[in-house]
């Protein structure tokens, strides 16, 4: 980390948490980021506005794949002896309050609205606009008015902060800015509003003759929750860059709706890797059994991420019909698209599933065998206590753990011999998961264990 990071956060840990920022402290931090360069400003002005309850992105536009991917593996759950799921509490330590800067403290970051680094600049936009403080929707219109490009890409950062509704025609206007930083954070602003007067403007901007605005327009229609937003998104699918392609696919599956699916289908065809993925993975949010139609080609896509997000979406639709799809997947020459298959099969909780899964606890990979283990559990049928059993014996431990986990949540009083026989095992946490698994099978009369197994499986993608 560089040695000016360091400067910077002692000297606002004098304003924090107890205590408001004053003026005197927002003005040495403030100083010290404008004499730092831009890596060191964006990471120190992140640690700051986190610190006061202020989400800091350090690049403030979408990128150009904004990892449209999976949320990481479902963890197995272990029961309490009522049968519940425990209950999580979640202590959130807050940071110091940026809201309750005093008056001084905010003429100091007002002052900095033009200074000539971008990252005080739009920090201190990001301050005054969360807060909402007096007079900054002026101030933020004039910085939009501004001759200076960098200025008016700080005025439209403000207005989009402030959140309010008359600050939408600013911005729409602010679309048709000679310059593309400031169309683009226009467009970012748009899309952070979410209103429905917006969309008209926003297609509009799908046509400019700037990449990065196109890319940014997509993102911004994605987040506004209208359905008139599917048609303009449908046709920057066939936008000549993949960067908006890719964007346009993951805007329409932020939408979480089937009523996307046509639109998606130019996406599917795509003669690019990363817009096939994306589209995948958007029919898994949208789901339905049309979505599996589409997605079942995909399978055999010759790019393994693309048949990997493929698996990953039906097994968030699950069904049947998918599962037979994803079975044959086990077999993949791509250790990706296999895990990918098994949690997808695990995720339906078919029976149906059992064999395919029978046959990846055998995969050479000990993650693939884990997770093979795992998506058993999860289905829960006992015609999955012969397949597990040898894994008991896997000479990798976390393969044990989470078939004595499995068998445990099965619960076949026939996994009784091959779990007794493991009380043995010479991994502590071996021992501990069969002991947990046996228990489950003497019923719910008897107390569980204090401790639990830890079954930790990794995500497919």
């Amino acid at each position: 980390m560089p040695p000016a990071f360091f400067p910077v956060l002692a000297l606002f840990a004098l304003g924090t948490p107890v205590a408001p920022m004053d003026s005197s402290a927002v003005a040495r931090v403030l100083a010290l980021l404008r004499a730092a360069d831009t890596t060191v400003c964006e990471l120190a002005a992140q640690t700051i506005s986190n610190s006061w309850g202020l989400r800091w992105d350090v690049d403030l536009l979408p990128t150009p794949m904004p990892m449209p991917m999976p949320t990481p593996m479902p963890m197995p759950m272990m029961r309490h002896q009522n049968g519940r799921a425990p209950r999580v509490h979640v202590h959130v330590r807050h940071g110091g309050a940026w809201w309750t800067v005093d008056s001084a403290a905010v003429g100091a970051f007002r002052a900095v609205l033009r200074d000539e680094s971008r990252c005080v600049r739009n920090l201190a936009a990001r301050v005054l606009g969360r807060a909402r403080a007096r007079g900054s929707y002026d101030a933020f219109l004039a910085l939009l008015g501004d001759a200076r490009p960098g200025l008016r890409e700080t005025g439209a950062l403000g207005l989009s902060e402030l959140g309010e509704r008359r600050a939408l025609r600013p911005l729409q206007g602010a679309l048709r800015d000679r310059n593309p930083g400031v169309r683009a954070m226009a467009a970012r602003g748009l899309g952070v509003m979410d209103d429905s007067s917006s969309i008209g403007p926003l297609a509009n901007a799908l046509t400019d003759e700037v990449e990065h605005v196109r890319q940014v327009a997509a993102w911004a229609l994605g987040q506004i929750d209208a359905q008139a937003v599917i048609e303009p998104l449908g046709r920057a699918l066939r936008d000549r860059s993949t960067a908006v392609r890719s964007m346009a696919a993951w805007a329409l599956g932020a939408r979480g709706s089937t009523r996307v699916l046509p639109a998606l289908g130019d996406a599917l065809k795509d003669s690019t890797y990363a817009v096939r993925r994306t589209a995948a993975w958007a029919l898994g949010q949208a789901g339905g059994e049309d979505a599996v139609d589409l997605l079942l080609p995909l399978l055999g896509d010759s790019d393994a991420t693309v048949r990997a997000a493929a698996a990953h979406a039906l097994g968030q639709i699950a069904g049947r019909r998918a599962v037979r799809g994803l079975a044959p997947l086990v077999h993949d020459t791509s250790p990706e698209v296999r895990r990918a298959a098994v949690w997808g099969l695990g995720e339906s909780g078919d029976p149906s599933a059992v064999g395919a899964l029978g046959t990846s606890l055998k995969d050479p990979d000990p993650d693939i065998r884990q997770l093979s283990a795992w998506a058993l559990g999860q289905i829960g049928d006992t015609h999955a206590v012969d397949a597990l059993a040898p894994g008991l014996k896997d000479h990798e431990p976390q393969v044990r753990v989470a078939a004595a986990w499995a068998l445990g949540q099965i619960g076949s009083t026939h996994a009784r011999e091959p779990l007794e026989a493991a009380l043995h095992d010479a991994s502590p946490e071996v021992q501990e998961a069969v002991q947990w698994a046996l228990d489950q099978l003497d019923g719910e009369g008897r107390p569980r264990p204090r401790t639990r197994p830890r079954v930790r499986v990794r995500s497919p993608i």
